[in-house]
């Protein structure tokens, strides 16, 4: 017989801000960068598997992209500040700062496939950028 036994991680209950743009960052800070990116006890996270709209560079959709972003961010940061949640860390991304890739899941969803219902994300790295339109 197989046994599988599984780890319980974490689950947390913390309050985030949203990121004052161009602020440094302190080593416990705890905010919403985007709808994507957080930072977390002063550790900068890309959740993993999906994108959301660019406030404020690469924008392909104009004011309508830049709007989108606003407001994934901000369901992003209702579902941390109105739920229970755990996180499962994956290593680093590519990208010069080295971020850390995560999962965030509430009652075992993760966040980005409920911001991928809700039409504020894509499934990365091939779902097609429709805010680009």
């Amino acid at each position: 017989a197989l046994l599988v036994t599984l780890m319980a991680l974490p689950v947390y209950a913390q309050q985030f801000d949203k990121c004052v743009l161009g602020q440094k960052r302190s080593s416990s800070e705890t905010c919403v960068v985007d709808g994507d990116t957080l930072w977390l006890d002063g550790v900068k996270i890309r959740l993993k598997d999906f994108d959301t709209p660019e406030p404020t560079t690469n924008i392909c959709g104009g004011r309508a992209e830049i709007e989108l972003a606003h407001r994934a961010s901000d369901r992003l940061l209702e579902l941390l500040n109105s739920n229970d949640w755990s996180i499962e860390y994956f290593g680093r991304d590519s990208t010069r700062e080295k971020r850390r890739l995560a999962t965030i899941r509430i009652d075992g969803v993760d966040v980005g496939d409920i911001l991928i219902m809700e039409r504020l994300a894509r499934r990365w790295p091939d779902g097609p950028e429709f805010w680009c339109r």
